[in-house]
């Protein structure tokens, strides 16, 4: 019973014995019951890394200024490292103008794949953008800033330690502010998720460290390649050789000798360069 419903639990088989008239206790049915191998699935943790390059969030905030006008700030950012793509300050944020910011955040072939963002009016017009850019619109429920954390924490962030402490007159005063701080937030701000380190360095760092180790197994491989080849032209067979003319003789040891030494000055060119990479590595 058991392999012809793999989707029966102990409790259900318990309850079919039963009604055939076998008086059998449930312990005894989940002891003896066939475990059917699931197929491995990966975790929720893994689900959220292989997506998070291709999530955007998006929100707006609000700016009071010096002369009681209220300023609009559209922020854009991915979830992937937090970095912070667009930023745009407007007095009247029209969906026509929200629309126009979705574009110029993502002018090629770069567009995420999901943009989350809650259900405020002024998103109301990017629905025919997104589907042009390919790009799913994943809505948040109403009242909930923490299904948008990640854009709600940096707007949390430039309110406590940039706006909080300066005086708003204009928009343009105020988007040169925002851009300034973002620079500040990408380039120099360390962050706790990053073990203390900035966005741009630690991305910077890890490039890097990447192309290091890619030129170090090229390095490798033509080494290794090249000395192979030095060593049999050096040592080439000569029997060929001794049953030939004088002047073929004469030819065939000149082209296995140039052939050698240019070997040998490729391998010195490559040690070269890898003793000089090695250096440069140390400063990183």
């Amino acid at each position: 019973m058991s392999q012809a419903n793999p989707l029966w639990g102990a409790p259900r088989i318990h309850g079919e014995l039963l009604k055939l008239g076998i008086d059998v206790s449930q312990a005894s049915v989940a002891k003896y019951v066939v475990r059917h191998r699931r197929p491995p699935s990966q975790s929720w943790r893994t689900f959220l890394a292989n997506h998070v390059d291709q999530i955007m969030a998006a929100d707006f905030f609000v700016v009071p200024t010096a002369t009681g006008r209220l300023l609009f700030v559209l922020v854009m950012l991915a979830h992937h490292r937090r970095r912070v793509v667009h930023v745009a300050v407007t007095a009247h944020p029209t969906a026509a103008w929200t629309a126009q910011q979705l574009r110029e955040a993502f002018p090629w072939n770069d567009a995420p794949r999901y943009l989350i963002r809650d259900r405020d009016l002024t998103f109301a017009a990017i629905g025919a953008t997104a589907e042009a850019m390919a790009i799913t619109e994943v809505l948040t429920a109403p009242r909930s800033p923490r299904q948008n954390a990640h854009v709600e924490r940096f707007i949390g962030s430039v309110r406590r330690e940039c706006l909080d402490h300066v005086i708003i007159l204009t928009a343009a005063g105020l988007q040169r502010i925002v851009k300034r701080y973002v620079e500040y937030y990408q380039r120099s701000r360390t962050h706790l998720a990053l073990d203390k380190d900035a966005l741009d360095l630690l991305a910077s760092a890890t490039r890097r460290r990447t192309q290091l180790l890619r030129a170090r197994g090229v390095i490798r491989r033509l080494r290794r390649v090249l000395g192979q080849y030095a060593a049999r032209s050096s040592c080439g067979d000569r029997t060929r050789d001794d049953v030939c003319e004088r002047g073929d003789l004469v030819e065939g040891t000149q082209a296995r000798t140039h052939g050698a030494y240019c070997c040998r000055v490729v391998v010195s060119v490559a040690r070269r360069l890898s003793c000089s990479i090695l250096k440069s590595s140390s400063f990183m």
